[in-house]
């Protein structure tokens, strides 16, 4: 984060975290959580615009992402929704709200659902709640690949799929691709690897009914199968509502940062 806030090393749920403290906001707290080879980085032009809007913001590296410690593997999604309650304990917040996209709404469906108490309002992002058997299986040559050649080995491919070919190969977005080959590559092997195989066995789907607290769901429109499991699971929620971003793929906040921006000024009222 190239934002001149606090960084802090925390220790929770056993993990060495990363965390960038705006430290001032007397809205209310928001923690931020990035996707699967990513690091808070990502979240750079939405932490500022919600810290001008008077929040306090934590932006937090994921365990073996960014620069948060290294991790062992055999932890679950449970496990990194546990992290994020401890960053809170540690920082002495007892309710937040919550920003998490990809990996990090998945980790923001299961704190909406074991830890209603503690979260305020979330924003959930190109995500879903389970995890079909062709797409669980779809992470193994991709792990393969990880603990054969290091996360670098999959930079290329992961741009292309997340922003889509023409935008990653499209000269003008040359410096924004860069930066996020840069960290994928810095990825740990056994933060990917761990985090990977906690995707591959997601099945919140059967206890959303307990997210109980306002929910936006956010999605790139062209996304793949997410815009159409994010709209189905706002019916499933009492205070849900589904917000498509246009022209925007898997990161939709780098993609057309006007809009998807727009969609968290109007959740948090700025």
């Amino acid at each position: 984060m190239n934002n001149g806030w606090t960084k802090k090393m925390v220790t929770a749920n056993g993990q060495q975290l990363c965390v960038y403290d705006s430290e001032t906001g007397s809205r209310g707290v928001i923690l931020l959580s990035h996707s699967i080879l990513s690091a808070s980085k990502m979240w750079e032009s939405q932490a500022a615009l919600l810290h001008q809007g008077g929040y306090r913001i934590l932006a937090m590296d994921t365990r073996g992402h960014g620069a948060s410690g290294p991790t062992e593997l055999g932890f679950s999604l449970n496990d990194l929704g546990n992290d994020c309650i401890g960053v809170l304990d540690a920082l002495g917040h007892k309710r937040a709200h919550f920003i998490g996209l990809s990996l990090g709404g998945m980790i923001g469906i299961g704190l909406g659902i074991h830890h209603t108490a503690r979260f305020e309002s979330l924003v959930i992002c190109d995500t879903r709640a389970d995890m079909p058997q062709e797409m669980a299986e779809s992470w193994n040559p991709r792990i393969a690949l990880a603990q054969a050649q290091g996360c670098a080995a999959m930079a290329d491919a992961t741009v292309e799929r997340w922003f889509g070919v023409d935008y990653a190969k499209d000269p003008a977005n040359a410096a924004v691709m860069q930066e996020f080959k840069v960290q994928i590559g810095a990825t740990s092997v056994n933060g990917f690897v761990g985090c990977a195989q906690a995707i591959q066995r997601l099945d919140y789907a059967p206890k959303v009914s307990a997210i109980t607290m306002k929910t936006s769901l956010v999605s790139g429109e062209n996304d793949g199968p997410f815009p159409k499991a994010l709209s189905e699971l706002a019916g499933q929620l009492p205070q849900a509502q589904y917000r498509s971003v246009s022209k925007a793929g898997h990161l939709p906040n780098i993609q057309n940062p006007a809009e998807f921006n727009q969609i968290l000024r109007d959740h948090f009222g700025l």
